[in-house]
This record gives C-alpha cells, sequence and structure tokens, in this order.
C-alpha cells in the first residue's frame, strides 16, 4: 500500500479520457489498494484513476454507508433517475465547491478487483460520488458542469 500524490487542476491529465483496463494485473489491484488508502487519507469520498495520474478507468468509492468501500474497474452508469441539486468538492479541487445538478439515483456496474462483474444502485450522495468518479474518467470536473462554483474558507463557510 502506498499514497499516492493528488493531482490538481489544471493539471492537463484531468481533461483527458482514461482508457479502459484490458486486463486485471496485480498492478491494477494495487491500484486500486493505494487510490482507497489515498481517498481515505485525503477525507475524500471518491476517487478516480486520473487524479493520481492515471489514465486507466478505476475508481474508488466510500459514502460511509452499508457499501463500505467500493473498487470499481471500467465503471459504466446503466441508468439514471430523479434529480438532485447541490454542493459538490473535489479533491483535485481543493478550497472550492460547487452547486451541481444530478441524477438522484444511478445503476452502475463495472468488474470488481478479481474481474467479476458487480453492479450497484445508489441514490444520494452514493448517486453523486459514481456520476462525479465517472465524469473524471471522461475528462469531465464538476467545475465543467455546475451552475455556480465558489471559494469556501477553512471553516468550511462561503466565501463570495
Amino acid at each position: 500500500m502506498a499514497l499516492r500524490i493528488i493531482v490538481l487542476e489544471p493539471d492537463e491529465v484531468l481533461h483527458q479520457v482514461a482508457k479502459e483496463v484490458k486486463k486485471i494485473t496485480p498492478n491494477v489491484q494495487k491500484l486500486l489498494t493505494d487510490m482507497a488508502e489515498t481517498m481515505y487519507k485525503a477525507e475524500g469520498v471518491g476517487l478516480a484513476a486520473p487524479q493520481i495520474g492515471i489514465l486507466k478507468r478505476v475508481i474508488v468509492v466510500d459514502v460511509g454507508d452499508e457499501h463500505g468501500l467500493i473498487e470499481l474497474i471500467n465503471p459504466e452508469i446503466m441508468s439514471k433517475e430523479g434529480e438532485q441539486f447541490g454542493p459538490e468538492g473535489c479533491l483535485s479541487i481543493p478550497g472550492y465547491r460547487g452547486d451541481v445538478r444530478r441524477a438522484q439515483t444511478v445503476t452502475v456496474k463495472g468488474l470488481d478487483r478479481n474481474g467479476n462483474e458487480v453492479t450497484y444502485t445508489g441514490s444520494d450522495l452514493l448517486a453523486r460520488a459514481f456520476q462525479h468518479e465517472i465524469d473524471h474518467l471522461n475528462g469531465v470536473l464538476y467545475t465543467d458542469i455546475a451552475e455556480r462554483v465558489y471559494e469556501i474558507t477553512p471553516e468550511g463557510e462561503e466565501k463570495e
């Protein structure tokens, strides 16, 4: 296990499309482990491989619910329902948040670390995290789709 360095905006890697993982190797499994460790250390709820400079379609998500840590290789959104609107942040854009419109509930499928196909349905924060991280795999940041972006003070308050 190793902590990885989180790439910050405006690094070009954050705006590129990640490549499909063709074969799950020990290196891909180590990547998942390192990503989870890095996400937890940074106190995030999700991390995509491009955020550590690796253009592979790999994400980790843990919103603190009954699912625990979710590791997905080549994730895809299969369905979306409803709408939610609210604040979103990103480990690659520290000190800022944005008001983003997302689907309320999504179903995603992908592969787990052993190559088994898995499907998750999530609502609220889990749905937001899935959509946010999969956007990263497509070179899209929340700031690209936010209706408003604002700075956050160290106390967590909005700063105009």
